[in-house]
């Protein structure tokens, strides 16, 4: 086969890969019942006037199944991680103790159980429309090989059958994604 559309179909799983990749960092960060710290790590704080993530100023703890612990390197940002937390979409009141912030994890209500499997939903389904975007642009690739003439109509066939088993495989990666994260957000 042609070594372009060997190239192709290697451009193809890697941006296919990144895809199932950023669907999955996007569900760590989807609230379920257990305290993890991927639901703040990436919280932009306004430490000093900069946004930052919170991940880079404070050290993130689980001590128990339900609370996070948040203790900042620099305690004058207490405030501004509070700040921070309230205004995020996470629905947690956060307390403190002048060292170190406090993120009890309240059980989820079966409502908000169902926004959020909700919420993954539609998350799985950009990752799949993702996916499908990376097919269609390297069909496309290899339709333009064969009315170039740099490859033969076989060779293109073959690619293209490659190219639909890589994305199958990689839509059974996102569905499996979402169906573990959906799991969890259900299991009380």
């Amino acid at each position: 086969m042609s070594e372009l559309i060997d190239e192709f179909l290697d451009d193809a799983a890697h941006r296919m890969q990144q895809a199932v990749a950023h669907l999955e960092h996007e569900l760590l960060a989807t609230r379920t019942g257990r305290a993890s710290p991927a639901l703040v790590e990436n919280l932009s704080v306004d430490y000093y006037g900069q946004p930052t993530s919170l991940k880079q100023i404070a050290g993130i703890s689980v001590p128990e199944v339900r609370l996070l612990v948040i203790q900042p390197w620099d305690k004058s940002a207490i405030p501004d991680i509070e700040r921070a937390i309230l205004k995020s979409d996470l629905g947690i009141t956060p307390s403190n103790d002048g060292t170190v912030i406090h993120l009890p994890i309240p059980p989820l209500s079966e409502d908000r159980r169902r926004d959020l499997v909700k919420i993954v939903r539609s998350r799985v389904e950009a990752a799949r429309v993702a996916v499908r975007n990376v097919r269609r642009d390297v069909q496309d690739d290899l339709r333009d090989l064969s009315r170039q003439k740099e490859a033969s109509e076989d060779e293109v066939r073959r690619g293209t059958q490659q190219l639909q088993e890589l994305t199958d495989r990689h839509i059974a990666a996102v569905d499996a994604a979402g169906e573990r994260k959906e799991t969890e957000v259900m299991t009380v």
